[in-house]
């Protein structure tokens, strides 16, 4: 799948942005290993603490229906009134893709439209990563 098409998919999963207190609405397109594609939004509450990202959204769906592999991740995100700038994960959501995902291989796409675009390595945004590899009982 090419870049453009996972940041169109990473646009229109923002539009299903839950985001009444910040109105910073998110999207987030995970590719798997197996061509699938889990799309993710913002939800966030009252509370602030149980909201979630985008990314962990997408992440979440795809793990608890088996998927465990992963190549890449499109993520958009801005005001409510539209996307003026890059946006890049959490050090959270970087924590989890450290957890399923190849630290030299998974892509990360920060998308402005299906035009413009960045792309990045999970370990050049997240660098001296820690990861199930780290322990010594594995």
């Amino acid at each position: 799948m090419d870049k453009a098409t996972l940041v169109k998919m990473a646009l229109k999963a923002r539009e299903y942005s839950y985001s009444p207190y910040s109105n910073f609405c998110v999207g987030a397109a995970l590719l798997t290993k197996s061509g699938k594609v889990y799309s993710g939004c913002n939800i966030e509450n009252a509370a602030h603490t149980p909201s979630n990202c985008a990314e962990r959204t997408a992440f979440f769906k795809a793990v608890s229906e088996g998927e465990t592999e992963f190549e890449a991740i499109a993520i958009v995100g801005g005001p409510s009134a539209g996307i003026v700038d890059f946006c890049a994960p959490c050090g959270v959501c970087r924590q989890v893709m450290m957890e399923f995902c190849d630290y030299e291989s998974f892509e990360i796409i920060l998308g402005k439209s299906e035009a413009e675009y960045k792309s990045f390595q999970l370990k050049e945004l997240l660098p001296l990563g820690f990861g199930p590899n780290n322990l010594s009982a594995r």
